[in-house]
């Protein structure tokens, strides 16, 4: 039979899951290591697919971290192509973001490290060479990352991985034949969730917990219980919201995150699919009966998919016995959320998105933002550092775009001068933004600066790897005063090759001296105390370095190069 009749069938029936949800394993700890490789995985039974993966055939292994550790990551690239390994959501340097131009060659290591200031969310990871990011997460490279912190743990929530807490990695992919992953494409009928066709989970008879990621390339997913069950979301892109937000509806974008709890007690023995409710989306948003708000526009491969326009399993929850300890009840209040007041903006900026081929056929080609193609030698905006802007987001297009800007976690100020729904109301970094509608959001960009770019774009890879995507740069802009400050401090030799030689007139005192390398990591720490230091550098590989004096609450960096 047709795999696409087949795929038909089982939804108008309401298929049965048979297949049981693979959980991917777990790393922690302060030194986790990843190996990116090829290999083949079973999406149908006695098929071997070629895939990606990362510590396996595919997608990754869920990586525990606690905010305040520093961990250091090897990254060591076996896919016989260059790639990167973005660490999406997550507040870090420029150096160690992950982004285009910090690539990894086949058969070599990239070696990050940085400390963890994220609150605790569910993050991912997973690659972005621009014009290949499509490429390497349909074919698998995509893993979770949950991140820990003193708030949440104090919390009554399920947080025993695999037992109470579970990751639900949703894609829609495209097989060929032969049963191939075709990429790019726009005819993605298949569901699966971690890699699992047709998953079927075992869930105990209590509060579950559920951390989801819509790791498709192209589908909006506008997710519910079958039944309309309510469940409670409780944390958005970067974190927890103030209290459990009871829904039954979740439209989540490529990209987007969110933390769900689902109370199964007194269900023992039941079954209850999580399903997408795509008959509800109105036109110009892809999973929509028409991907395009225009009459006539069409999408290339698009129809006939039985998944677009339609009500669908994503997959099945079998209700067993409790576990020895159940949480039983749903947590409220949760987390202190304090967005950044508008009035705090000392600069706003637009970014516009528009189709470059206009008219009927629009949805078959390329998106400007602000008129222009991603151009990797060039840097669309320059953020001070420390400034707390405001991003205007304009769609112009005929369909619904999903905006994810890297370095900063947001705040929604409105969608069209209307306050965003409670779903969207903490900490973001991805949002839809649909046809003909403007976004407000606003945000503070501290702690790194950088000549390396950070990216913003849209996560519809096949939008982004087609150039729908601009870079900006965090630079320290020195005022008056810290000018003063750079005419007071003497730094020397510059080259040196055994001990650099410190000294700051007038009476102020050097507080502490970090030398860091280009990726962004503390090579050599020292307190200090009184005017005038000398560091040794003896045993630092040579090359450039960044040395930064913190002094008088304020802070200064210097570039050094060592001989």
């Amino acid at each position: 039979m047709n795999r696409l009749i087949l795929v038909a069938l089982l939804i108008v029936q309401g298929a049965i899951a048979q297949n049981t949800l693979l959980i991917p394993s777990t790393l922690s700890g302060t030194d986790i290591n990843l190996t990116l490789q090829n290999g083949t995985h079973q999406f149908f039974s006695g098929v071997n697919t070629t895939t990606m993966g990362a510590n396996g055939n595919i997608l990754g292994p869920t990586l525990i971290l606690n905010q305040g550790d520093f961990v250091n990551f090897t990254v060591n690239n076996q896919i016989a192509d260059i790639t990167t390994i973005h660490w999406h959501g997550m507040h870090v340097s420029a150096e160690n973001d992950g982004g285009p131009h910090t690539t990894i060659d086949p058969n070599t290591t990239w070696t990050p490290s940085f400390t963890i200031l994220d609150k605790a969310a569910t993050y991912w990871y997973h690659p972005h060479l621009h014009e290949k990011t499509n490429e390497h997460v349909s074919k698998g490279i995509a893993g979770l990352i949950i991140v820990r912190d003193a708030e949440e743990a104090a919390l009554n929530l399920p947080r025993t991985y695999g037992v109470d807490d579970f990751p639900l990695v949703i894609q829609t992919k495209d097989f060929d034949a032969n049963n191939q992953i075709v990429v790019p494409s726009n005819s993605d009928d298949v569901v699966m969730v971690n890699a699992t066709i047709d998953a079927a989970l075992t869930v105990p008879e209590q509060v579950v917990r559920f951390r989801v990621l819509n790791g498709s390339s192209m589908r909006v997913f506008n997710l519910g219980l079958s039944g309309n069950q309510t469940f409670y979301q409780i944390a958005s892109d970067g974190g927890l919201l103030s209290d459990n937000l009871p829904l039954t509806r979740l439209q989540l974008g490529p990209g987007e995150r969110a933390e769900i709890l689902i109370n199964f007690s007194g269900m023992n023995g039941q079954t209850v699919f999580l399903k997408s409710y795509a008959s509800e989306f109105p036109n110009g948003i892809y999973g929509a009966t028409n991907p395009g708000m225009g009459a006539g526009m069409t999408l290339n491969g698009y129809n006939p998919n039985p998944l677009n326009g339609a009500d669908f399993d994503i997959m099945q929850f079998n209700v067993g016995a409790p576990t020895a300890t159940p949480v039983t009840t749903i947590a409220s209040p949760l987390a202190t959320v304090t967005p950044i007041p508008e009035a705090n903006s000392n600069m706003s900026r637009t970014i516009t998105m528009s189709p470059v081929t206009t008219g009927s056929n629009q949805l078959n080609g390329n998106f400007y933002l602000n008129n222009v193609l991603f151009d990797i030698n060039v840097i669309n905006e320059t953020v001070p550092l420390d400034n707390t802007e405001i991003w205007t987001i304009t769609n112009n297009s005929a369909i619904a775009h999903p905006f994810h800007i890297h370095d900063v976690q947001f705040y929604i100020l409105d969608r069209n001068g209307n306050p965003p729904p409670a779903s969207e109301q903490g900490r973001k970094d991805v949002i839809l933004v649909k046809s003909q509608e403007t976004v407000r959001f606003i945000a503070k960009f501290e702690d790194f600066s950088s000549t390396v770019p950070y990216m913003y774009h849209c996560h519809m890879l096949i939008h982004e790897d087609g150039g729908m995507m601009g870079q900006f740069v965090v630079q320290n802009t020195l005022s008056v005063e810290d000018n003063e400050l750079s005419d007071k401090l003497k730094v020397y030799p510059n080259p040196a090759n055994n001990t650099i030689h410190i000294a700051v007139e007038g009476g102020l005192n050097i507080d502490t001296v970090e030398i860091i390398d280009q990726l962004g990591r503390v090579v050599l720490g020292k307190k200090t105390n009184f005017n005038n230091d000398s560091i040794q550098i003896e045993g630092l590989s040579k090359g450039v370095f960044f040395l930064k004096i913190y002094t008088d609450n304020r802070s200064l960096t210097k570039k050094i190069i060592i001989k």
